[in-house]
Parts: C-alpha cells; sequence; structure tokens
C-alpha cells in the first residue's frame, strides 16, 4: 500500500534570509496558506511572512485533515521551533485564531514567547457560539458557509467542487466547535490584538474583550470594514497594523 507524502505545515510566502521579524499566518476553517499570499506585497523590507499550511487543502489535499486545535498548534509550532531563532508575530484569522492561540502557549513554554499575537473574526477561547454547524445535512451547511462570503461564487454553485471541499470544511468547524482552552493555562506576556470585521454575523463585538484575559501584556481592538472576511479589504494597512503590535 503507498503511503502519503507528507508536506510541511509552515511556508515561506517571502524570500528573505535573515528576516528582523516572522509574520506567521494561521487560516480561517477550509482556508489555505495561499489566503494570506496578496500580504506578501504589503510586508516591508527586512520581514518575512509565512503561513500555516493545513491538511487536506492545497499540496496537502490528499492528507486526512486534521479536527483538534491542539494537535494543529502542537505541529505548527514544532516546525516554528526548529528554525532559527527570531521575533515572530502571530496572526490568526476565524479558526486559525485559535490555533494560533495555542501555538503561542506552546512557543512561549519552550522559552519562544512572540512579540504580539493578532486574532481575527473569532471570539475567545471556548466561546464559539454554534457549536452544531458542522453536524448540518450538506445543503444547510454549505449555504451558511456561502452567506459569509468566504466561498467564490463559482465555486459555490460547482457541485463537485462542494462535493470535494465539505468533509475539509466540516473537520475544520468540529475542530473549532470542539475546542475548549486548556484548564490552569498561563497567561501569555505579550500583547493581543484583536480584529474585528464590523457586521461580522458570527462575532459580537462586546465579547471580543474576553481576549484579554489570555495575556497579561496589552489588549486592544481594531473594528475593520468588510464582516468576517475583512483581511481581504485594505491589506496594507492591515499588515502595517500588525507588524505595529511587535513594534516592528
Amino acid at each position: 500500500m503507498s503511503r502519503i507524502r507528507e508536506r510541511g505545515w509552515v511556508r515561506s510566502l517571502t524570500d528573505v534570509d535573515r528576516p528582523g521579524v516572522r509574520v506567521v499566518c494561521f487560516p480561517h476553517s477550509g482556508g489555505s496558506a495561499i489566503a494570506f499570499g496578496a500580504w506578501s506585497a504589503a510586508v516591508p523590507h527586512g520581514a518575512a511572512l509565512m503561513a500555516v499550511q493545513y491538511p487536506g487543502r492545497g499540496d496537502r489535499f490528499a492528507e486526512p485533515p486534521v479536527d483538534d486545535v491542539a494537535a494543529m498548534a502542537g505541529c505548527a509550532s514544532a516546525e516554528l521551533l526548529r528554525l532559527p531563532p527570531g521575533d515572530r508575530i502571530l496572526f490568526g484569522h476565524s479558526l486559525g485564531a485559535l490555533v494560533a492561540y495555542e501555538t503561542a502557549l506552546l512557543l512561549r513554554d519552550a522559552g519562544e514567547e512572540p512579540l504580539a499575537l493578532c486574532v481575527s473574526a473569532a471570539l475567545p477561547p471556548g466561546q464559539m457560539r454554534d457549536r452544531d454547524i458542522h453536524r448540518a445535512p450538506d445543503d444547510e451547511f454549505w449555504s451558511k458557509l456561502c452567506a459569509l462570503g468566504g466561498i467564490e461564487p463559482g465555486v459555490a454553485d460547482h457541485a463537485e467542487l462542494r462535493e470535494l471541499l465539505l468533509p475539509t470544511l466540516r473537520s475544520d468547524l468540529r475542530a473549532h466547535a470542539t475546542y475548549e482552552p486548556r484548564p490552569g493555562a498561563r497567561p501569555l506576556s505579550c500583547p493581543v490584538r484583536c480584529y474585528h470585521g464590523a457586521g461580522d454575523p458570527l462575532v459580537e463585538e462586546e465579547r471580543l474583550a474576553g481576549w484579554a484575559g489570555v495575556t497579561s501584556g496589552g489588549f486592544g481592538l481594531t473594528v475593520r470594514p468588510g464582516g468576517h472576511f475583512h483581511v481581504a479589504t485594505g491589506t496594507a494597512e492591515l499588515v502595517a497594523d500588525v507588524l505595529a503590535q511587535g513594534g516592528k
């Protein structure tokens, strides 16, 4: 029986030999590393842009998806710790916010806490509202995802692509729904910046202050236009703000 060749979790989106800081991005449910490809043009000289590639998408499409946030973070942090030491800023969007948070804890425990943790379009750990969405029938499940704007219209109407994408999307939403923060985790000491897309139907702005509880460092909230997928709007401004959280 042939064995699937596994590829790495962390990808470089820019070519920088000795970066002053690495911005490491964690995609949303169903998202791949290339979701942050447009950010590369906004990253200044001397900084590196990296993104995590979860199994079950992109060049890892043949691998089974992982439906556990802690397991995702464990794999990503292990690869990051094998890189030459250096400053990091973690940015996670939606599901990626939780993976980035758990990764920050693991890096901290290894003595390499990031300069900052940036979380986007996500309620604080353990506060997801619709924990049964991954159990919905195919048509209902697909319709809800399309309504958020994260699936291209050409894909939304393509039955064969839908069937290919549904297992990975369900796995990601299951990971999000079943995630619970580890009991007794010490707060981070790095600053945490939360980004909220105005009008996001999944995230109530008034609940985002709960992210302050994951750190003893500073906390800030930035509200941007664009709803749940605001990260595709005003990319240059967003990248500059993310870098500013690390003092870079």
